[in-house]
């Protein structure tokens, strides 16, 4: 291995020897402990610490580094206090993630650090949102974020390098090629000779290394760094290396041939950059006994105290609470009494364009939604007035728009996400499940997004622009979820969920939007979030909907001029309004749970339980759930038209009131 040392004084070679050693002893230290049954997990990077030191210590400290499992070096290069991450690793009250996560899940903004989760792949959406935050406040800033080569097949690195590539964000996408995905070699993962390769495809300029040279580690990404916080482009850095252990411990590595172990532990970082050192006369060996004894003994008294914590208790009511950020609504209302007669579709885009005034930091993503103003026009006009940096034309790439989302959350902005059809979150289901919905949950990070879900049928669009998805989130703890029947709703619960630092999930009935109209105010107002509205007053059943169903409910009632109804639209989905639900049902004995979604697993089954379970002394008959058939969406008008509920609705009622 060949070192240069170019200008760089001793200081500079003397830390990253220093850093080196770091991650390298820990890692030692941990192996022992999980041969003691001491820890019960470890993924190691022995062999690749070159990588994250060397691109560690050549950024700023308050750049961004998203790591990943092997990437230690990140960690003890932004000095994380030792007893706090052993702990972490432990599972401990005095980690980063309070026991909900292990390892290396977890960020922290003090040490600007946004670590991985699982899935591989999404952390780089996230990178790219943290890369435009740094755009759009002018603060020359890189962000660099790891993959290993396995990962690099997930789609969410495509369309993370594809939107960097596009908007040029000055993200460092570094690929550690140490050969194997777990124990998959690459031939059975690219065919590409190698990743560098894959930039041109991209448009960017890609980088290859020897990853375990720390000196052009160091040299390389100190260049690329500089010229990028000058002039912001994407670069693919692909970092040539080895992993000397398995994917975890337990994995072992006898799927590696013994020749290429052998050939690699000849290149081992550590050992070789300390031979140059000594080589140079910048360090002997005296030094590298006394800083290995100096680095050991803090390594011990980290585990002292880490040790000493116990898991931590559950705490029921702080486990719930912390699911979202805190956060405690006031009711903004408007301030004239200037009111104007708007569209549903109207009433949105209103409420939008007042929220970008309200809010200077929230930008607007999605197909189309620039000088086009999106597929629906609801963001027709809003380029002019908030220009391009707000308001951005997105690639066909939902996953890691919504990554990006977070990012810009991690940097203090609001982002809003326009799925061009609620059918389309697919692409972004994992970012917004995994990503979004825990992020608080799992290191106290809000995340600050919006998504905007055109939903529903009636237009004859079939099966892939019509569906009624909204149950899928439902069963999400982080997320919260409104679904507005009317303009003044569609305004105000939009306004409302914008100024909120939670995730939110907006379903919007494209039928709605040009077919309902009312006389709203003018100026910027909110609804309150997790209240439901009385639509109509009665006495003999209640009928619990939201969006669309609210209006079926208030046409079928005229076919019984002899009975009146409680017509209780929820509005908001997550949380839900168990109190107004309560409250007519106790009024009238009588309950039909009515929504557009198809029957089985739909948010009307979780509503009914709750009902049989919590007031069924209160009921004078079964608690009757309507929704659409248990099939997917047809094209046919009058297939459609049989699949939604509203033809067997009348039916219902006459069976509830025949109790």
């Amino acid at each position: 291995m060949k070192f240069s040392r170019k200008k760089y004084s001793d200081d500079i070679l003397k830390r990253l020897h220093h850093e080196l050693l770091w991650p390298r002893l820990i890692e030692e230290k941990m192996l022992i402990l999980l041969r003691q049954n001491k820890i019960s997990k470890w993924f190691s990077g022995i062999g690749q610490e070159a990588i994250a030191v060397g691109v560690t210590q050549a950024l700023q400290p308050d750049e961004y580094i998203l790591p990943m499992h092997r990437n230690l070096g990140v960690f003890t290069g932004r000095k994380l206090p030792f007893d706090r991450l052993f702990a972490q690793w432990q599972g401990t009250s005095m980690g980063y993630t309070k026991g909900r996560d292990r390892s290396f899940h977890f960020g922290t903004n003090e040490h600007h650090i946004v670590g991985m989760i699982s899935h591989l792949g999404p952390q780089n959406g996230v990178a790219d949102g943290i890369a435009l935050a740094s755009l759009i406040k002018k603060e020359k800033k890189v962000t660099a974020v790891f993959n290993g080569d396995g990962g690099t097949s997930e789609g969410d690195f495509h369309e993370a390098l594809n939107v960097a590539a596009v908007w040029d964000l000055p993200v460092i996408f570094i690929i550690e090629n140490n050969g194997y995905g777990l124990s998959t070699p690459s031939n059975e993962q690219f065919r590409c000779k190698q990743f560098i390769d894959k930039a041109i495809g991209y448009g960017i300029e890609g980088i290859q290394v020897d990853g375990n040279n720390i000196l052009e580690v160091f040299d390389t990404v100190s260049r690329i760094a500089e010229r990028m916080r000058k002039n912001p482009k994407p670069v693919l850095l692909e970092c040539m290396t080895f992993r000397m252990r398995g994917h975890e411990e337990a994995s072992g590595t006898k799927y590696v041939p013994k020749k290429l172990m052998e050939e690699w532990a000849k290149k081992d970082p550590v050992q070789n950059y300390e031979d140059f050192l000594i080589k140079e006369k910048v360090v002997d060996r005296k030094d590298c006994e006394n800083l290995r004894k100096k680095i050991k003994s803090e390594i011990e008294k980290g585990l002292e105290i880490a040790f000493q914590e116990k898991h931590p208790d559950p705490a029921m009511n702080q486990d719930v609470e912390d699911v979202y950020s805190p956060y405690q609504q006031t009711v903004a209302e408007p301030s004239s009494e200037k009111k104007s007669e708007k569209r549903f579709i109207d009433a949105i885009s209103d409420g939008l364009r007042q929220s970008m005034v309200r809010h200077d930091n929230l930008v607007l993503m999605g197909q189309d939604i620039a000088e086009y103003g999106g597929v629906f026009k609801i963001t027709d006009g809003f380029v002019a007035q908030f220009g391009k940096e707000r308001v951005r034309n997105t690639p066909l790439c939902e996953a890691a728009i919504v990554g990006t989302g977070l990012g810009l959350s991690i940097k203090g902005m609001k982002a809003m996400v326009e799925m061009q059809f609620a059918d389309f979150v697919t692409e972004g289901f994992n970012q917004i499940i995994n990503n979004l919905a825990k992020t608080h949950w799992r290191w106290g990070q809000a995340a600050d997004v919006v998504v905007r879900m055109p939903t529903g049928a009636g237009t004859a669009a079939g099966p892939f622009h019509s569906q009624s998805n909204e149950a899928w989130f439902f069963h999400t703890p982080g997320l919260k979820i409104v679904y507005p029947s009317n303009p003044y709703d569609a305004k105000g619960l939009l306004c409302a969920a914008l100024d909120d630092p939670n995730p939110y999930m907006y379903f919007e009935h494209k039928l709605l939007y040009r077919s309902v109209k009312e006389s709203i105010p003018d100026e910027y107002y909110q609804v309150e979030i997790g209240k439901a509205r009385l639509v109509t007053e009665g006495s003999h059943l209640s009928i619990i909907t939201y969006g669309m169903g609210v209006h079926w409910a208030q046409e079928a009632m005229n076919s019984f001029p002899d009975i009146s109804a409680d017509i209780l639209d929820l509005r908001t989905l997550l949380p839900w309004d168990r109190s107004a639900v309560e409250q007519t049902v106790k009024k009238t004995n009588r309950v039909l749970l009515l929504h557009e979604d198809t029957l089985t697993g739909g948010i009307g089954g979780e509503i009914s339980a709750w009902i049989s379970e919590h007031l069924f002394e209160h009921l004078d008959a079964p608690v009757i759930r309507i929704a659409s058939l248990d099939t997917p969406i047809p094209f046919a008008p009058t297939l459609e038209a049989n699949f939604l509920p509203q033809v067997r609705l009348n039916k219902a009622i006459e069976r509830l009131m025949g109790y």
